[in-house]
């Protein structure tokens, strides 16, 4: 092994100088005990040796104090004269003699130690041979000192030691110390060292993150790692070579900032800032940074280490957070704005200021297009500089279209403006005054649309870059949404105030109105001491006509009655429309029994014979009406006009063209009253069930459909017969809540059925006559079928052949677009009602039920026989499936059979049952002995 060539630890090397400083001084001593100047003992600086050629008379227990100092020096030390012959050896020498081939009682004293260096063999032979080498030329005054490291390595131990040989006096050498220093523990420290910074170096080289360490004072840079160029755009030889050449890089608006923060460094050795830099390319980035101090033995701080790294995605997001949360705040706020405020300037100005305010715009601005003139005007503003409203440009000048300015586009296209860089986008150039100073960076144009033309439009300023992004685009579109709105309601207010007692249609004071007209008629009458009258008048065959002649034709009609009604009493104010084809008159004072039924017959008769025209067509109609009578049938409007009603639907029942209220009435009405309540807790309350009756094969007896048919589970009673609440249903409208139901549950019963993988037999549900003349019947039906692709293929409509027949073009319009969506539709009760030949193979069915009363009178005299008969032979030839219905007996099924006829049910086969009976009794066991 040879000598290490690079400096020795700081540590070693300083304790090294001590000892040789020290053994400089007990060379002194020696040189002048050996020449006879000083008696006794060698003193080194309070540390002693004994020489074993001192002169004699030496002082024993001095020397013996010194040898005891000397001993205790921590290395191992010899004294060698000119030629190299050890003197005097310590005790460190002494235990280290054994590793170097001095052993015996005196450890080498007397022996040259440059020979036993020379004659050294092995593979230590090359470091004694340097070592001898080194003392000759200490000896010879050709050098100071010499110093080596070599290793003296044990088979369990590594060590290793620094030789370092020094003369006893600086003028001319008498002899040299020879010192071993173990440095062992020096070398593992030192090598941990350089691990330590071979794997910092590693990891600062790899992280994206900048390490860097400098001098506190004079700011030079000692260690910057890769990752500068790679974030500055910079060279680390630029930093190495100009430090200050970082403070040029941070963006102007932030280098007070930064340079505050490096003079904390140099005097608190800490700091931590976010600042940003502009790359050469003119990139901007935010860098956060951070210092740590590195202080020396006494304590002050040399350097400053740290580490920067790019945060500029972070920032991004801080900054879109931020600006997100002024808009939803901003939201928020002109939401409740809009709540309580009902003025549109005030409105306008209000969210001006909190979009300002909350939503930290600089300006905000609004301007409205003239809904005559097309010109469009600022209306509101905020945060705008004095006088700038006056230099906005929003429709156009001589050298400027409006179709050029982003405003105009904005309204024009309905759809926003936006520039996230107002100095960069020369289409806005043309807006003049709209962008007073500097202060503003970007710009939005949003439209408000608040009756669906662009009626105004809303810009707001902000002073970054970039403000405009998808998300905040997306708030502010959903405010300026909110704000149209809030535009049409007010602009709509004095309209729904009218609207809120007056009939959009006729212009006729409304329920509500009449109600309170009423009342006050009904005070003064009290006080007069007479009677009052109201008339409740229903058009008849109003809905008829309405279907036939169109929605538009029916407005009209309706609008015409209002006209005539108003002129014939002589006060709109008496006047009122209180239902779709319900019209109310109240004669305010009645002194004379006779005198309201006088005048009632004749209003009906002038109504009759007065001529409504419609497309060119004169039409009369005829009225029935309900009366009552105050103080006699109620004492307060809400109750006369009820009893009115209970009135007119005896009218209806009984034929009569109108009648008086009786007591009688109350009962019936109240009968209703209660039943209708408590059918809307019903559906509320999921009171209904269906159950199902099957419809079997006549040939086979297998199980070939089932009708669903709707049933009343009435918590107080239990189940209510159909035919006390169907019609109710019907007649308070009901049956669009009930109905809807019922195919939703039929289409249930029908795919959970395919899915346990029973039969899945189709179920037929009945269709009523206020169901299908809905206008939303055939979205109701889509919806109800739309859960599932299979579900039209397991439902089949019932309607009656009465209600087909009522209205054969409209029904055969409405059965098409049924069967269109793959449901298919059966005639029910057929041969109740008087189809023509010509109408029935026009309409687009599948089936036809034979009513029950033809199937019952089959086997009750011949002609019945003989329609049954007829009737199968009719459906078969228009390639019809016929189901008789209400078979009841073994005869009737087997005269059917023998009539071909398809298919039947009845209670021969079962009655209708719950659910799940029908699915044990007819989906397990398919077949029957009919």
């Amino acid at each position: 092994m040879s000598a290490r060539a690079k400096l020795l630890p700081a540590a070693v090397t300083e304790e090294v100088a001590t000892l040789i400083a020290t053994l400089h001084k007990a060379g002194e001593r020696l040189e002048r005990l050996t020449s006879g100047e000083v008696d006794g003992v060698v003193d080194a600086s309070g540390r002693t040796f004994l020489l074993r050629h001192a002169q004699e008379g030496l002082r024993l227990s001095e020397a013996s104090k010194q040898a005891a100092i000397l001993d205790a020096l921590p290395a191992n030390i010899a004294v060698l004269d000119s030629q190299g012959v050890i003197l005097s050896v310590n005790e460190g020498w002494r235990t280290f003699g054994s590793a170097n081939a001095l052993q015996g009682p005196r450890h080498g004293v007397g022996q040259s130690y440059l020979a036993i260096c020379d004659s050294a063999g092995g593979e230590n032979a090359v470091l004694a041979h340097q070592a001898a080498s080194g003392i000759r030329s200490v000896l010879a005054g050709a050098a100071k000192t010499f110093t080596m490291e070599y290793p003296c390595h044990s088979p369990s131990t590594q060590r290793w030691f620094v030789l370092t040989v020094a003369p006893l006096a600086d003028s001319h050498p008498h002899g040299v110390v020879v010192l071993h220093l173990d440095v062992t523990a020096a070398r593992q420290t030192d090598a941990s060292l350089q691990a330590s910074e071979w794997r910092f170096r590693q990891m600062a080289e790899n992280i994206r993150a900048v390490f860097f360490l400098r001098e506190a004072v004079t700011q030079r840079m000692l260690y910057v790692s890769p990752a500068y160029e790679e974030i500055w755009g910079r060279s680390c030889e630029s930093l190495y070579l100009d430090p200050s050449s970082w403070l040029a890089s941070i963006h102007p608006d932030d280098r007070a900032v930064a340079y505050q923060a490096n003079q904390k460094a140099v005097s608190a050795g800490t700091f931590d800032s976010e600042y940003r830099i502009v790359r050469p390319t003119g990139v901007v980035r935010w860098i956060g940074s951070r210092g740590f101090p590195v202080r020396d033995a006494n304590g002050q701080i040399v350097r400053v280490a740290g580490v920067a790294e790019d945060i500029t995605e972070r920032k991004e997001a801080e900054t879109r957070i931020r600006r997100l949360n002024r808009v939803y705040a901003m939201l928020s706020g002109i939401h409740a704005l809009m709540v309580r405020e009902r003025d549109r300037d005030e409105l306008l100005r209000g969210a001006c200021r909190i979009a300002v305010e909350a939503g930290a715009f600089r300006m905000v601005w609004i301007g409205v297009v003239d809904p005559e003139t097309l010109e469009a005007r600022v209306v509101a503003w905020y945060g705008g500089e004095e006088g700038f409203v006056n230099q906005i440009v929003l429709t156009g000048r001589g050298d400027v279209p409006a179709a050029e300015l982003p405003a105009s586009r904005a309204l024009r296209q309905m759809t926003p403006v936006l520039c996230n860089d107002i100095g960069a986008d020369p289409s806005l150039a043309p807006m003049g005054g709209a962008f007073p100073s500097r202060r503003y960076k970007s710009v939005g144009f949003f439209p408000l649309t608040g009756t669906g033309q662009p009626d105004a439009v809303m810009a707001l300023y902000a002073g970054e870059v970039g403000v405009f992004d998808d998300k905040e685009n997306r708030l502010l579109l959903e405010l300026c949404g909110n704000i149209s709105f809030a535009l049409g309601n007010i602009a709509k207010g004095e309209q729904l105030a009218y609207l809120a007692y007056y009939d959009a249609l006729t212009g006729l004071a409304n329920r509500s109105l009449f109600l309170e007209r009423v009342g006050q008629y009904m005070r003064s009458a009290a006080t007069e001491r007479h009677q009052l009258a109201l008339f409740l008048i229903d058009l008849e065959r109003f809905e008829s006509m309405n279907d036939s002649l169109g929605q538009a034709a029916g407005d009209l009609l309706l609008r015409q009655v209002a006209e005539w009604m108003t002129r014939s009493t002589g006060d709109p104010a008496l006047v009122a429309r209180v239902g779709a084809v319900h019209f109310a008159i109240v004669l305010p004072v009645v002194k004379e029994a006779g005198v309201v039924a006088r005048v009632v017959e004749s209003t009906l008769e002038a109504f009759l014979e007065h001529p409504f025209r419609l497309d060119d067509a004169v039409f009369r109609i005829s009225a029935k009406v309900g009366v009552g009578l105050f103080p006699d049938d109620a004492a307060d409007a809400d109750t006369l006009l009820r009893r009115a009603e209970a009135a007119l639907k005896g009218a209806k029942a009984s034929g009569d063209r109108y009648l008086f209220y009786t007591s009688e009435m109350a009962d019936t009405g109240a009968d209703k009253l209660t039943l209708e309540n408590q059918l809307r807790d019903a559906l509320v309350n999921e009171e209904f069930v269906l159950h199902f009756q099957p419809v079997v094969n006549l040939a086979s007896g297998t199980l070939a459909c089932a009708e669903a048919l709707i049933r009343w589970n009435d918590p107080r009673t239990g189940l209510v017969p159909p035919g006390q609440f169907i019609p109710i249903l019907e007649e308070t409208g009901l049956i669009h809540g009930v109905g809807r139901w019922a195919l939703r549950e039929a289409v249930a019963a029908y795919l959970r059925w395919s899915d346990a993988g029973l039969p899945a037999v189709r179920i037929a549900v009945n269709v009523s006559a206020v169901q299908l003349r809905s206008r939303s019947f055939l979205s109701e039906l889509e919806q109800a079928i739309g859960i599932d692709r299979r579900a039209a293929a397991g439902l089949e409509l019932e309607i009656t052949e009465s209600l087909i027949m009522a209205d054969v073009k409209h029904s055969i319009a409405s059965l098409q677009s049924i069967r269109a969506l793959g449901v298919k539709i059966a005639i029910d009760d057929f041969g109740t009602g008087f189809s023509s030949l010509n109408y029935l193979a026009k309409l687009p069915v599948d089936t036809l039920k034979i009513d029950r009363s033809f199937v019952t009178d089959m086997t009750a005299r011949p002609e019945g026989l003989s329609l049954v008969s007829t009737i199968i032979a009719l459906a078969h030839s228009l390639k019809l499936k016929v189901v008789a219905e209400g078979v009841e007996t073994q005869e009737q099924a087997r005269l059917l059979r023998l009539l071909s006829c398809d298919e039947m049910q009845g209670f021969l086969v079962s009655p209708a049952v719950p659910r799940e009976d029908f699915e044990a009794s007819w989906l397990r066991k398919p077949s029957m002995d009919a």
